[in-house]
């Protein structure tokens, strides 16, 4: 008897496992819709700016003005729990700290939490402020597997560190409808805990989230299909833009570090309302000077230069790197990812106009890749991301090679990263 019972035991839980991951992943999937509607409504007022700007719409201003005039007042006020992307519980969930700590972590990501998060991502969108959905989805999907995990027996058999981990890079990864990209995710920034218990069921969540997602909210994957192998002569130039991007993604989170921290101490003090009147008329300044450029996560930038097509002007890097450290440091919910892929390639493109298309673009996403990885330093995740967006398997070994010269560099030179600073800030409280 004792054979027969312990296959129907195993039977029984393997199914209870499928039927699990089955409707997480559905559920992790629907969630992220609203992010996606919410991004593509904020590219498609960008795009207005770029089709006739404010000389023609005058009326463009509105939404800037009001919209991150309102996000301040909320996001330091009654939504103050959805300020930043939110996956700081999820990392501090992965270390040993006392339990005090841990309980506010596991807090922080409630699904109140993500309510009180999405007004602040429609503000977020609707005044152009300078972030992607990337930290957010990540943070959404780990709150909504955690949420599961108090109704499903089998998702309580894992650590809740590893639960929060697995959901936040199944959200991401179901956001971009790349599965792999989730668990790389997963793997170099959210989990403590790696191989088969974390990849696994990342990949299938992912998976299953990937199929009731879309595109929308995603203007940079149009650059899809460029593949074009990156000329062995262009090395010496590649090494350098590798390095320069590099270095330029460890200036980012070395301005972004103190400015988010002095910005955050003037809006809880006496200072508060000249600091955030001075705050909006700057984002909405930089939005005119820029003709819109310095708007949203850069994607409308980043996708044609890493399909080869011509990139903005030399000083577009300017706006699209003042821009998220205003953004950031106000906390609107969002990340450094598509911002510091799309300063990449727009701090590079107009210098390459002597080159084939193809070569233009493939030289953009070493920028991108060495950029992002220079400043968030989790390399493979980093040159992952940039394959997703240009769907280019020849240049995958360029990418790799110049995240992984960036991260080294970044970890030498950069102090903490962004991720870590918040954390030692959330442990501190």
């Amino acid at each position: 008897m004792t054979g027969p019972s312990a296959l129907v035991k195993g039977v029984r839980g393997a199914m209870a496992w499928s039927l699990t991951l089955l409707l997480a992943g559905c559920a992790i999937g629907l969630v992220e819709l609203p992010y996606q509607w919410l991004s593509e409504l904020g590219f498609q007022l960008q795009g207005l700016w770029s089709a006739g700007g404010l000389a023609a719409r005058p009326w463009l201003l509105l939404p800037l003005l009001l919209g991150s005039a309102l996000f301040l007042v909320l996001a330091w006020g009654p939504l103050a729990p959805g300020r930043g992307g939110g996956i700081t519980g999820v990392l501090v969930l992965q270390g040993v700290d006392g339990e005090a700590v841990q309980s506010r972590a596991t807090a922080s990501l409630s699904l109140g939490g993500q309510l009180a998060r999405l007004p602040l991502v429609a503000l977020t969108h609707l005044a152009g402020l300078s972030v992607g959905t990337e930290s957010p989805s990540a943070a959404l999907g780990a709150s909504t597997l955690l949420a599961l995990r108090h109704r499903f027996a089998v998702l309580q058999q894992l650590p809740v560190s590893l639960v929060a981990a697995i959901g936040g890079g199944a959200g991401l990864g179901a956001a971009f409808r790349s599965p792999l990209l989730g668990a790389a995710y997963g793997l170099e920034e959210l989990s403590a805990v790696h191989g088969f218990p974390l990849m696994v069921p990342t990949l299938i969540l992912g998976g299953i989230g990937s199929l009731l997602n879309s595109r929308l909210g995603q203007p940079a994957r149009l650059a899809e299909g460029m593949g074009a192998e990156l000329e062995l002569r262009l090395l010496p130039l590649a090494l350098l833009i590798s390095v320069v991007t590099a270095l330029a993604g460890v200036l980012l989170v070395r301005l972004l570090v103190p400015l988010a921290a002095w910005v955050s101490q003037d809006l809880r003090g006496r200072r508060r309302w000249i600091t955030g009147v001075g705050i909006v008329l700057a984002i909405t300044l930089l939005a005119v000077l820029s003709g819109g450029v310095s708007l949203n996560d850069g994607s409308l930038a980043l996708g044609p230069a890493l399909a080869g097509a011509p990139a903005t002007a030399w000083w577009a890097a300017l706006p699209r790197l003042l821009a998220p450290l205003l953004s950031i440091a106000i906390g609107a919910p969002g990340g450094l990812m598509h911002d510091s892929m799309t300063l990449g390639a727009v701090l590079v493109t107009p210098w390459l106009g002597a080159l084939p298309e193809q070569q233009q673009a493939a030289l953009a996403g070493v920028a991108a890749a060495a950029l992002f990885s220079g400043a968030c330093r989790t390399p493979l995740f980093c040159a992952l991301f940039v394959f997703t967006l240009q769907g280019n398997a020849a240049l995958l070994p360029w990418l790799l090679t110049a995240s992984a010269i960036a991260a080294a560099m970044g970890r030498w030179l950069g102090g903490p990263s962004w991720n870590e600073a918040q954390v030692e800030a959330f442990r501190s409280r």
